[in-house]
């Protein structure tokens, strides 16, 4: 049985130094393997209750705030609202705040920054408050296990236990050999995809999670550059905590809409001999093709699943191409 503590100290101090870091952290891995055994059993009820658990969690508050204080990169960038915490005190200070507000949080805008591309271009990041990125923290608990759960199996960008090796990988081993057949590549990826995320279709796709109108709140919430609010009508900041993940809820459904996967025998979830390999990372993906033709047809039906959620091809970018490789593919996914 997991030990959740959901109310938290609210008359006792925090000692942030002296806090059973290890305990809480098995706390919080025992509920998101509950929450994702859950879901592989589709039993949605129990998904949803277990979900609360974990928004309730006092685990979880201080796991996420030690995650978004202590381990993240980031965590000497401020928001709008200048706010760091990297003592024990301001620590413990954020996280009873967080726990006490867990209900009623409401997101502030993030502060846009830009930050240097390799192209000589500029990358919009999007800068949440700490408070905001301590709730994503809280929140993403909760909805990635039930997410992991349903993802491709040739999805591994932003992903727990996957890396962009892994996705080489499957990349070199659906190529390699003298009797592979898919060699022709579609390798793309998508324009300003953090930025264009219809908000609509990403709040259906939530359904009933509890948290839902949170992250409403967060996609909604705004932006301010240089003194000036401006409101966001579509994507999710590119550098709130939550948002690759939603990105990879929004395309959830690209794989299936480019290949044809076997149902049925020990071979179920393989892709069926004459269909596309879809190898995503992010953004960014590579489709295994019989065929220029068949490269060509697939790319024109994944444009036509990504443009009701508000995203298309990248048409500038080279990666945005047909070749035929010689099964030896190049590193291509990270790019």
């Amino acid at each position: 049985m997991d030990t959740v503590e959901v109310n938290g100290p609210e008359d006792v101090g925090v000692r942030w130094d002296v806090i059973d870091c290890r305990t809480h952290e098995q706390n919080v891995a025992r509920l998101r393997r509950r929450i994702f055994k859950a879901t592989r059993e589709q039993d949605w009820a129990t998904v949803r209750s277990l979900q609360k658990l974990m928004l309730g969690s006092w685990s979880n508050t201080l796991v996420s705030v030690r995650q978004v204080t202590q381990r993240n990169a980031g965590r000497r960038t401020a928001g709008i609202d200048g706010e760091t915490a990297l003592s024990s005190e301001a620590r413990a200070e954020v996280a009873v705040r967080v726990h006490r507000t867990r209900s009623s949080w409401v997101p502030l805008p993030v502060r846009r920054v830009y930050i240097p591309k390799a192209n000589g271009k500029q990358r919009p990041l999007g800068i949440p408050a700490l408070m905001d990125r301590c709730h994503q923290a809280r929140v993403r608990n909760a909805l990635e296990p039930e997410w992991e759960a349903r993802f491709g199996p040739r999805s591994y960008g932003f992903r727990p236990g996957r890396s962009c090796a892994d996705a080489i990988e499957s990349l070199f081993a659906t190529l390699k050999g003298p009797l592979a057949k898919r060699v022709w590549i579609l390798d793309a990826d998508l324009s300003a995809a953090f930025d264009k995320i219809d908000h609509s279709r990403l709040l259906d796709a939530l359904g009933g999670f509890p948290a839902r109108g949170l992250v409403e709140g967060w996609l909604k919430a705004g932006v301010i550059e240089t003194g000036t609010f401006s409101p966001t009508e579509e994507g999710s900041p590119q550098g709130g905590v939550i948002s690759p993940l939603l990105l990879n809820v929004a395309l959830h459904g690209l794989e299936a809409a480019g290949v044809r996967y076997r149902t049925a025998s020990s071979k179920a979830g393989e892709a069926v001999a004459d269909s596309p390999v879809l190898v995503r990372y992010s953004d960014d993906f590579a489709i295994c093709c019989h065929s220029r033709q068949q490269a060509e047809q697939v790319k024109a039906r994944l444009a036509g699943w990504l443009a009701p959620r508000g995203l298309a091809f990248n048409e500038d970018r080279h990666t945005s191409s047909t070749s035929k490789t010689d099964g030896r593919p190049d590193p291509l996914m990270g790019d």
